[in-house]
C-alpha cells in the first residue's frame, strides 16, 4: 500500500550538504531525493517543507511549536506520518512540547536531527533521517504503529516527552531516563509493543495556549534564598520548576519554606523534579522532601525537566488551578510520567 510522509525542516545540523568547493551550504529541501536518493522507495511519497528562513533550535520558542502544530493540523489527513528535523540543543524541549499540544494524536510525530551535517562522511543524519522516515510510514493492520511524538537518534526510538540531551559529542546524544527505547533498530526495526502511546481521545485537537510566564530553578549548596525570592517576586510569574537534590530532596530552611508557602497561596504552581537524570521524585521518602510537599509543591515523578517546563506551560494555559492543576501534574497525559499519584494534602 502506499504511504506518504510529510518531512519539514526546522533547521539545525542536519541541514547541510557538502559543496564542489569543500564547504558547507544549507540543505535545498525542495531537492531532498537528490541528496538523499534513498528515500526515493516505491509506494512512498516524501514530501518536503522548510521553515522560512530556517532557525537554530537555541532560537526555537513557543511561537515555532504553534506553527508546527498547525501545519501537522493543516496536512494531518494527507499523510500518514510526519518527519520534523530539529536542532539536538532544544529538540527535548519541542517534542515534548508537540506532545502536549498534539492531543488525539493518532499519527506517528518523528523528529530528529544529527551531531554531524548530513553533507559529512560520516554524519549520522542520514541514517536518522531515513530510519525516521521508514519509522513514519510503518503500519499495522493498516494503523500506524507509532502513534505519538516521538524522537529518532542513534538507532533507537524515543517517547518524545521521555527525552534528554546527554552529550555534545556523542552520536548518542539523546537518551531516555526513565523509559526504554519504543524501537530499536538494527537489521529490522523492532517496536516494543507493550510501552507504545495510545491517546484515548479520538480526533486530533491542538492545545495552542502555552503559558511562557514560568521558571526553573536548579538547586545547589550554599545558594542563597534571596535568588528565589527575586524569582518568586515577579508578580506575573505563574509557575516555578524547582530541580532538587536525590529524589525530590531541598534544605530544610525556615525562609525558604516561608518564600515557597506564600508563592503557593498567591497561586504561583509550583513543581518539583530530580536533578538526576535516572530516578524520581519521592516526597513521602526523607523528612527533606516533606517540608516542600507540605508547601505545597507538586512532585513530579520521573518527569525529565523538559517534559515538566513544557507540561507545566500546557496545563497552566488551560487555564487550570488549585487542585486541577495539581491533579493535571500528577496524570499521566502523553505517557511522560510513569506513575499516578492522587493529590497529598497540603499541610
Amino acid at each position: 500500500m502506499d504511504r506518504a510522509v510529510l518531512v519539514i525542516y526546522t533547521g539545525g545540523t542536519i541541514g547541510s550538504v557538502q559543496t564542489v568547493a569543500g564547504g558547507l551550504a544549507p540543505l535545498d529541501f525542495s531537492e531532498i531525493h537528490r541528496h538523499v536518493p534513498e528515500l526515493v522507495q516505491d509506494h512512498l511519497t516524501i514530501e518536503a517543507v522548510s521553515f522560512e528562513p530556517p532557525i537554530d533550535s537555541s532560537n526555537i520558542g513557543v511561537a515555532h511549536w504553534v506553527e508546527l502544530a498547525r501545519l501537522i493540523q493543516s496536512r494531518y489527513d494527507e499523510f500518514d506520518g510526519f518527519v520534523v528535523l530539529h536542532g539536538t540543543d532544544t529538540l527535548a524541549y519541542t517534542a515534548s512540547a508537540l506532545s502536549f499540544m498534539l492531543e488525539g494524536l493518532h499519527k506517528p510525530v518523528i523528529l530528529t536531527g544529527s551531531q554531524l551535517p548530513i553533507g559529512l562522511p560520516r554524519t549520522d543524519g542520514r541514517e536518522n533521517l531515513l530510519s525516521a522516515v521508514e519509522i513514519a510510514s510503518t503500519q499495522r493492520l493498516e494503523a500506524p504503529i507509532i502513534q505519538e511524538v516521538a524522537v529518532y537518534f542513534g538507532s533507537s526510538l524515543y517517547r518524545g516527552n521521555r527525552t534528554h540531551k546527554a552529550s555534545a559529542e556523542s552520536m548518542q546524544a539523546i537518551i531516555s531516563p526513565n523509559l526504554p527505547p519504543l524501537a530499536e533498530a538494527g537489521v529490522d526495526i523492532q517496536f516494543n509493543a507493550a510501552i507504545l502511546f495510545r491517546d484515548p481521545l479520538m480526533q486530533l485537537k491542538v492545545q495552542e495556549a502555552m503559558e511562557s510566564r514560568i521558571a526553573w530553578l536548579p538547586l545547589f549548596p550554599g545558594q542563597s534564598n534571596e535568588i528565589l525570592k527575586r524569582i518568586l517576586d515577579w508578580p506575573n510569574l505563574s509557575g516555578l520548576v524547582l530541580s532538587t537534590y536525590g529524589s525530590g530532596n531541598a534544605p530544610t530552611n525556615a525562609e525558604l519554606k516561608a518564600l515557597l508557602s506564600e508563592a503557593n497561596k498567591r497561586g504561583v504552581s509550583l513543581v518539583n523534579v530530580s536533578q538526576c537524570s535516572h530516578g524520581a521524585v519521592h516526597p513521602e521518602r526523607y523528612a527533606t522532601a516533606h517540608m516542600l510537599r507540605d508547601c505545597g509543591v507538586i512532585p513530579g515523578g520521573d518527569m525529565t525537566t523538559e517534559a515538566a517546563i513544557t507540561k507545566l506551560m500546557h496545563c497552566l494555559g488551560q487555564e487550570l488551578d488549585g487542585d486541577d492543576l495539581r491533579n493535571a501534574m500528577r496524570t499521566n497525559l502523553r505517557g511522560e510520567i510513569t506513575k499516578f499519584s492522587p493529590v497529598a494534602p497540603v499541610r
